[in-house]
């Protein structure tokens, strides 16, 4: 059993948070909203009233947090209250630079540490089965790895510092992208008579097969677990999509990288955010495709 404290107990870390409880881990959270704290209290997590008295203790804190600036300045409060030697990890979705930062005031501090995004959205975050994407040194990972798996199903180790965003960043391109072309698809099948359960079945198992079609596909039927089925209550809201499309686009712009369909896919889901949709699923975007 390990003592661990979990910053950030929203809509992902909540349930993570709980999932570690279950693992038979003791687990201290805080976070700034109150209603938070007592949805996890409800799970086995111990509340606390600030950072210091969540970490007091710990052996392993995580964090979970919306922006790299949150991040940094919760890692600033962290291991000030922390001793050497606890270990570190952040699980949220930000920019390179600021995940690189957070190691390096790790380092200073003598604390072992790691970026470790997630794939899988609420529902992964909620069955533990998660998928992690760590960057760190090899002997941080190892020391992880237990601690995710509590969380995630597939646990992989990217690299060096920041490995983990970088890979993050890359998958959500591909999925931001994908899922445009194949709401797209589906819009043309509709103009050419096709029934949403044709395409599905010639699609999901030829050449235009991929995750947006055969997990998710943004039309009601075909797969029963889709978004669609639900008047696209977000499993990934479209404003996440556009958080990490446009991380991909400003890690694009400082090494240099040409993303001309990444660049088109955030301009796309911006336009959809802006038209009032950012708290739906990203999926819902076929709804504008349409015109």
């Amino acid at each position: 059993m390990t003592k661990i404290a979990f910053i950030g107990l929203g809509n992902m870390g909540g349930p993570m948070a709980a999932n570690l409880v279950k693992a038979g881990h003791t687990v201290a959270g805080f976070d700034l909203v109150s209603a938070l704290l007592q949805a996890s209290e409800a799970t086995g997590v111990q509340p606390a009233s600030d950072i210091s008295q969540a970490v007091s203790g710990a052996d392993v804190v995580v964090t979970m947090l919306p922006q790299g600036r949150h991040v940094l300045t919760a890692w600033t409060d962290i291991l000030g209250a922390i001793p050497s030697g606890t270990l570190v990890i952040d699980c949220s979705t930000i920019d390179v630079a600021s995940a690189r930062k957070a190691h390096e005031m790790a380092k200073a501090a003598d604390c072992p540490s790691l970026d470790a995004p997630v794939s899988g959205g609420t529902s992964g975050a909620a069955a533990g089965t998660l998928t992690f994407m760590a960057g760190g040194t090899p002997e941080s990972f190892a020391r992880a790895k237990p601690v995710l798996e509590a969380m995630g199903r597939k646990i992989v180790h990217c690299g060096e510092a920041g490995a983990g965003q970088a890979a993050k960043i890359c998958n959500n391109m591909i999925l931001g992208i994908s899922m445009i072309g194949v709401c797209e698809a589906f819009a043309l099948g509709e103009k050419l008579g096709l029934s949403h359960q044709a395409l599905f079945d010639v699609a999901s198992t030829s050449s235009g097969q991929c995750w947006s079609i055969n997990t998710y596909c943004p039309v009601p039927g075909p797969v029963p677990t889709s978004p669609a089925n639900n008047d696209y209550k977000p499993g990934f809201a479209a404003a996440l999509m556009l958080k990490d499309l446009r991380l991909s686009q400003e890690a694009a712009l400082a090494t240099g990288a040409s993303t001309p369909l990444g660049a088109e896919a955030a301009q796309l889901f911006a336009l959809f955010e802006k038209q009032g949709n950012g708290g739906r699923d990203f999926s819902a975007i076929i709804e504008m495709l349409r015109g």
